[in-house]
């Protein structure tokens, strides 16, 4: 009997692994198919001798001679051309290169805009290139998001209005596996301009591309926003509540801490002399290589918690620091903080601590950005 199970089991982790396997190649034939329909518009709009004749309609018009296809409504046909606009060295990748051999090879480049570019570039090599111009995208950064988003988060990632923002959510949503519904929450709690508080964001992403080593700064924010643990402002709730709360949704609360927090323990006991102290959760930081103290608070940073924290810290660094870690570092998270305060109760401590407010309710932009411009102002 046992044999059987495992034979099934077997055939199920195969059965799961080829349709994952499947799905994903569908993803990526559906990135580059409208990476492609992208490509084929702008050319044609640059480049077509009767695009005057329909001028703003042509849109409209390839929808309703393609309404047998999937997808091609007015407003696709939009995003198709912005995505390629957005990310025009698509099939300069492995990917797209496999993609384009076996579009040539079936003639479909033969439309307007392939013959256009063909006439173009035959003259040079005899070739069809699809693109000439330069990226600041890698070949490898780009056959990666090609490799682990889908076209949805592609269409949630062209509507940021900068680079730099476009870079951040597309590099958080394949470091951490992000669902596009991650993303979009990421991208409504202004996460990018969270971010933006500790760190220059933009100096983030350039070190993690060239692969360069991070500080601890890069991986804390100020504030947290934990809407999704489902406490009300106006109910009363304890430390205690908080905590569960959190582990309740430990996973999209590690979303919310960013990438390389690891869960290790609640409510963590350490001893002096007979007498009990609980620290409410413990981390460790795969990238930083150290643990993360995180001591929950209700109201009002205090300098009594800087204390409490530094006790926390001092015995980790002593008791549980293994031989090639790091020293630990505390994360005390607060409903407030006086800043003057935070700066005084920490200065000097032997371990680094930092201090963050925590919303249990998604603030509206204004909101957010109030909060946003009164801590960056705190840097000038």
């Amino acid at each position: 009997m046992q044999e059987i199970q495992n034979l099934v089991a077997v055939i199920n982790e195969t059965q799961t692994y080829f349709r994952q396997q499947a799905q994903k190649q569908v993803n990526i034939g559906l990135t580059l198919r409208n990476w492609l329909i992208g490509y084929y518009i702008v050319e044609y709009e640059q480049k077509g001798k009767d695009r005057a004749v329909y001028g703003e309609n042509l849109y409209k018009e390839i929808a309703n001679r393609c309404k047998h296809i999937k997808g091609m409504s007015k407003s696709n046909l939009y995003i198709y051309k912005t995505f390629y606009q957005l990310y025009p060295n698509i099939f300069q990748t492995v990917s797209g290169k496999l993609y384009i051999n076996d579009l040539q090879r079936n003639t479909i480049l033969q439309t307007v805009s392939g013959k256009l570019i063909a006439e173009q570039n035959q003259a040079e090599n005899n070739e069809i290139v699809i693109l000439q111009s330069p990226s600041k995208k890698s070949i490898l950064d780009i056959e990666k998001s090609i490799n682990h988003l889908s076209f949805s988060h592609f269409i949630e990632l062209i509507k940021q209005d900068n680079d730099a923002k476009r870079d951040f959510y597309e590099w958080q949503s394949i470091e951490n596996s992000w669902s596009v519904r991650e993303l979009q929450r990421a991208v409504n709690s202004m996460l990018f301009e969270q971010t933006g508080l500790s760190f220059d964001k933009e100096q983030v992403i350039k070190n993690q591309q060239k692969q360069l080593p991070l500080v601890a700064e890069d991986f804390f924010k100020n504030p947290y926003v934990l809407d999704f643990l489902e406490l009300k402002q106006e109910t009363s709730y304890s430390e205690s509540d908080l905590e569960q709360a959190i582990i309740d949704h430990l996973q999209r609360f590690l979303i919310e801490l960013s990438k390389g927090f690891c869960f290790e323990a609640r409510q963590k006991r350490i001893t002096f002399d007979n007498t009990h102290y609980f620290i409410d959760l413990v981390f460790y930081h795969r990238i930083l290589k150290c643990n993360i103290i995180i001591d929950l608070k209700l109201g009002e940073f205090t300098h009594a918690d800087s204390g409490q924290m530094n006790v926390y810290l001092n015995y980790y660094n002593e008791n549980e620091k293994q031989e090639n870690d790091n020293p630990p570092i505390g994360l005390i998270l607060c409903a407030g903080k006086n800043e003057s305060l935070v700066k005084y109760a920490t200065a000097n401590l032997t371990q680094q601590v930092f201090v963050s407010k925590y919303l249990i309710n998604l603030p509206n932009e204004n909101e957010l950005r109030k909060i946003i411009e009164e801590e960056q102002n705190k840097f000038k």
